[in-house]
């Protein structure tokens, strides 16, 4: 139950309400406990004596008793549905905010489903166990207390039968504890599996029904359904032995008393009333105790989800500002745009080798670099170093000679602007996603960038232009479009430093062509690093690198790589190659491609 009580700064803070809450939950149970002695009292009373004058008075204070238990259970209602939903709100904003800023080496280490869950159906489980669970499971334990207390003043005997209940129960209870738990964990974590399959195949439906592989990713779906319903049976069983149990406890304790009662009644030693108001009493009690099955398996699946909410919310951020945290409005420093790579090497958490070794590249205040090299030999990777969406396990990048782990993460993120080869669009409006990238732009500037995506031509041409609603992940549009919108988005806030990791790999050549003519004359200031795969595109940078096995293998010039590289050769095809350059297959080693000379000063 640990997890559950680190919500406790929050119950503090509302605590004289949530006492509230507690006690009345328990006056609209205990209330009812004094119903069995004014029946008691009209058997031994008006019955017993034929006194019917005598039988209002009673009957009145059990209609008060019935008022009260109802003004309780409304009011406990009515400001738990206020109190918790406003926790439930407040919960799942930490754990949105959280995954914001956690590093993209934390969220490739979790399933998108088992983050999903988290944030909405365990919370909810929250909610429903903070507004209904707690408050009982508190009050019960007094309600079966009192009522046990209440049974001992009319009858000593009859109050020893409910102790007695109570044993086996307590063992019940323990037993059932220690199994629910783990099966609870087991079977919310397999929920969260579910919502990351639904989710693949939601994003994934035109593969699916491309391929014609609904069956398979239906039986799949279907197996792992089939686990779940295997734990949720393995929880019925364990249910269904504790509420076996707490039901037929207290039955068995009704009879005990009722015999007792019957011997009392014959010996003389107790009355018909008392019996009556005995039984009666406990029939009462055992509503609450019935309860407790309940109640512990709601407990006990709130303490799991807690455990899963607390996971994400301890998740340690590695990549943060100097302090420790992330400041959101960092001050602004001018910076020329400066950037280097020193000597930077990178390895993946989960990995055993680095992707990148040794990187040394330099590229001056408004210059272009591009970055050319085979599938898998870390393009991406370098790109992503940039904005920090990783940092470095060895070397320093950094920006006017200072590294960028010592400036704030959101000033890095103002000065660079990324484009990436699979554009992500949001569910909202053309201008919503472009003016993401500087957020209170006008639509005068959200105009200039489209002309520089060369995208104004066609959002012109949609319904309802800067306002078209483009749909989940922009998938109403096509696969070029997408990427013309995302490198907009890029370029609307001018940035010092542009990074572009091929994001125009689905527009036609002449199209490219006149994007990065645009951006030249446009962003003339911008440093900009371009992973490119065409030689229309290295043609136009200032220098290219080549990256080969997570190594800088060639720089220079598209033409003197041309000359030099048979592996920049081989990257850009025989059509870029000039005249009277060899365009056979190379057969030297990565590693034995010679370096233009002279050096690129650091």
């Amino acid at each position: 139950m640990r997890p559950l009580l680190r919500f406790w700064p929050d119950i503090r803070a509302k605590l004289h309400i949530y006492v509230t809450i507690v006690i009345l939950t328990f006056l609209a149970n205990a209330i009812a406990l004094f119903v069995p002695s004014f029946i008691g009292r009209i058997v031994d009373g008006p019955i017993a004596d034929r006194d019917l004058g005598a039988l209002w008075w009673p009957l009145a204070a059990v209609l008060v008793i019935g008022v009260v238990e109802a003004v309780a259970l409304w009011g406990r209602r009515m400001i738990a549905a206020r109190v918790v939903s406003q926790w439930e709100i407040t919960w799942r904003a930490r754990i949105y905010d959280r995954l914001q800023y956690l590093s993209i080496g934390v969220h490739d280490s979790w399933e998108s489903g088992q983050l999903l869950s988290r944030a909405v159906q365990d919370l909810s489980q929250l909610r429903r166990f903070f507004a209904f669970g707690a408050p009982f499971i508190i009050s019960t334990p007094f309600v079966i207390l009192t009522g046990i207390v209440m049974l001992t003043v009319m009858e000593p005997l009859f109050g020893l039968v409910l102790v007695l209940m109570a044993v086996p129960t307590s063992i019940g209870i323990a037993v059932f504890n220690t199994k629910y738990l783990l099966l609870s964990r087991d079977s919310q974590d397999t929920q969260g599996v579910i919502s990351t399959q639904v989710e693949e195949s939601v994003q994934g439906i035109r593969i699916i029904k491309a391929f014609g592989r609904a069956p398979w990713v239906s039986a799949r779906f279907d197996a792992i359904s089939r686990g779940l319903r295997r734990l949720e049976l393995r929880k019925a069983y364990l249910d269904s032995w504790l509420w076996s149990g707490t039901m037929t406890l207290p039955r068995l304790a009704m009879l005990a008393i009722v015999a007792l009662g019957a011997w009392g009644i014959i010996d003389g030693w107790t009355t018909l009333g008392t019996v009556v108001a005995a039984v009666s009493l406990t029939m009462v009690v055992r509503i609450p105790v019935e309860m407790l099955g309940f109640l512990l398996s709601d407990a006990l699946m709130s303490a799991t989800a807690a455990a899963r909410y607390w996971e994400v919310m301890d998740t340690e951020n590695d990549i943060t500002d100097e302090g420790g945290d992330i400041d959101d409005s960092p001050t602004p420093r001018r910076f020329r745009g400066e950037l280097e790579f020193r000597d930077v090497s990178f390895r993946f958490a989960d990995a055993t080798t680095d992707a990148l070794h040794g990187v040394d590249l330099r590229i001056g205040p408004g210059r272009t670099l591009a970055l050319v090299g085979t599938t898998g030999t870390g393009k991406t990777t370098l790109a992503s170093l940039v904005p920090r969406l990783h940092d470095v396990t060895g070397g320093a990048i950094t920006i006017d000679g200072t590294d960028i782990r010592d400036l704030p993460v959101n000033e890095v993120r103002r000065l660079v602007s990324v484009s990436f080869e699979d554009p992500i669009l949001f569910s909202a409006t053309v201008r919503e996603n472009v003016v993401m990238g500087a957020p209170g732009s006008s639509d005068e500037e959200v105009w200039r960038a489209l002309e520089v995506a060369q995208a104004a031509d066609f959002v012109r041409a949609l319904p309802a232009g800067l306002d078209t609603a483009v749909g989940e992940q922009g998938l109403s549009l096509s696969g070029g479009q997408r990427q013309r919108l995302a490198l907009g988005r890029a370029v609307i806030g001018r940035p010092r430093i542009l990074v572009l990791d091929d994001p125009l790999s689905a527009v036609d050549v002449a199209t490219e062509e006149r994007v990065q003519r645009a951006l030249r004359e446009v962003l003339a200031d911008s440093t900009t690093l371009v992973i490119a795969h065409r030689s229309s595109t290295t043609a136009l940078a200032d220098e290219v690198a080549v990256l080969d096995g997570g190594r800088i293998v060639a720089r220079g010039t598209h033409d003197d790589l041309l000359a030099s590289s048979p592996l920049y050769r081989e990257l850009m095809g025989a059509e870029a190659l000039p005249a009277g350059v060899d365009a056979s297959p190379r057969t030297d080693s990565p590693a034995s491609d010679p370096l233009p000379s002279p050096e690129v000063p650091r």
